[in-house]
């Protein structure tokens, strides 16, 4: 069977920048799939966008084309990624000033938007939709004045109609991570968007590669066995019109793909295993198949699924007041007990000053005790050093600053062996907080154009 190759060269914005280079130049690939969107980037990019109204996308999406363009176009190589996030329209029209700077044209680049709702929430409230938080049950209203960010997750229909238009590039918005693998899936086989069984497995091909290199070898939990992680390859799926596929990645490169790795990645974010819900459909992750079929190739066969839901998921943001931290080194005999002194110093310097903080509101952690993974190991009895971390959490911007003011003092009027202490007074941050909901998908309208770039 004729096999398509879809690498992933991006897993979250902060990602290698070289790896969706080396995915282009490192051996034979038809498309390259790039996810830049966490939950909460889109609320970034948004105070992005509040400065300036040309921003609102990833910049370092930009980057990569200005290093790859003429590549890209000569081998006919397509790009597909949600670095749009909310201005895909400005970032194409920045793509294009870069071709024209490099004297590259003759391509097409394709938007699919639609999924920013974040205008459309008072109307919707209106209407009677809810949005109520998946998680408590509450409804948005009460703090719509507050959300700084709100995105349908779209799927892989609008992408699949770009590359039909004959995008080179498709830049979206809030696009669900596996659509990146299951639209050119899609688009090259001709599937109907009623097969659920061939929509499910270009979304679990689309789950597994999302994250990048988790697949091939990176966050393993049997690191040591991993060759060569500097130079890790990130993930290729080989996929086939059947809807089996295979993952693997470059020759030459580190890392390792296997069953185990594959499955690893295959249970990150998973709920209910038979339901792994999606705007094209609902797939069944125990149906799926896993064989190793080779060096650094596993074959992914036998999945299922079923009919999509009348939902999707919305992802917003809001503000939930703000935080600050702040943290030393506690060094010598005795620094578990140094560093517990040194907090509650804090605490009650800040209660002298008139600045009380809830319990709950705040945090300290003695890294070196064991604060990372409580009662799983045990923590030597008096280590060398550690690091106190302290947090507080409040609405009142002024109380934050005041804590901030406490930490560095610690070096000369707190117990001995401070160290450690860099980057200026703990500042208060905004904390934003997430909000999961649901909305009829029939509210929601993704919207495609495709322009060329004649250069």
């Amino acid at each position: 069977m004729r096999a398509v190759r879809i690498g992933n060269g991006q897993g979250f914005w902060g990602d290698s920048v070289d790896a969706p280079v080396e995915l282009l130049r490192g051996g034979e690939i038809d498309y390259i799939g790039m996810d830049y969107l966490a939950e909460v980037t889109l609320s970034i990019m948004m105070r992005q966008k509040l400065k300036d109204p040309a921003a609102g996308y990833a910049t370092d999406f930009i980057g990569f084309v200005r290093r790859v363009l003429p590549e890209l176009v000569e081998r006919n190589v397509k790009v597909i990624c949600n670095a749009g996030g909310l201005n895909p329209q400005g970032a194409r029209a920045r793509v294009f000033e870069v071709a024209r700077e490099l004297g590259v044209g003759g391509f097409k680049v394709g938007v699919v938007e639609g999924d920013d709702i974040l205008p459309r929430l008072p109307e919707l409230i209106a209407a009677g939709h809810e949005l109520a938080n998946m998680e408590t049950g509450e409804p948005i209203a009460p703090i719509v004045d507050r959300v700084t960010s709100a995105n349908a997750y779209l799927g892989a229909r609008g992408v699949v109609e770009a590359l039909g238009a004959g995008a080179l590039i498709v830049l979206c918005g809030r696009i669900t991570d596996t659509a990146l693998a299951l639209a050119p899936m899609a688009h090259e086989f001709g599937w109907d968007f009623e097969d659920w069984d061939r929509l499910s497995a270009g979304t679990i091909a689309g789950h597994v590669i999302e994250c990048g290199a988790q697949c091939t070898g990176g966050n393993f939990s049997r690191w040591w066995e991993v060759p060569d992680l500097w130079n890790v390859g990130y993930p290729v799926v080989e996929a086939h019109e059947d809807g089996t596929f295979v993952v693997t990645k470059h020759e030459g490169t580190g890392g390792m793909v296997t069953v185990d790795t594959v499955s690893e990645q295959l249970l990150y974010e998973m709920g209910d295993p038979r339901q792994y819900v999606g705007p094209d459909c609902v797939a069944d992750f125990t149906s799926v198949r896993l064989a190793q079929e080779g060096l650094d190739r596993v074959r992914v066969s036998g999945i299922r699924g079923g009919p999509r839901t009348p939902f999707l998921k919305v992802s917003a943001s809001y503000l939930e007041g703000y935080k600050a931290t702040g943290q030393i080194t506690v060094s010598g005999p005795r620094a578990v007990e140094k560093a517990r002194l040194a907090a509650e110093t804090v605490w009650k310097r800040l209660e002298r000053a008139g600045v009380r903080f809830a319990p709950e509101q705040t945090t300290v952690e003695l890294l070196g005790t064991g604060a990372c993974l409580p009662g799983v190991l045990a923590p030597p009895a008096d280590p060398p050093e550690v690091v106190l971390r302290l947090g507080v959490r409040d609405g009142d911007r002024d109380k934050l600053a005041r804590f901030g003011m406490e930490i560095a003092p610690l070096v000369t009027a707190g117990p001995p062996g401070v160290t450690g202490f860099a980057g200026g007074r703990p500042k208060p941050q905004e904390v934003v907080a997430y909000w999961p909901a649901l909305l009829a998908r029939e509210e929601v309208e993704g919207r495609v154009t495709v322009s060329v770039e004649e250069a």
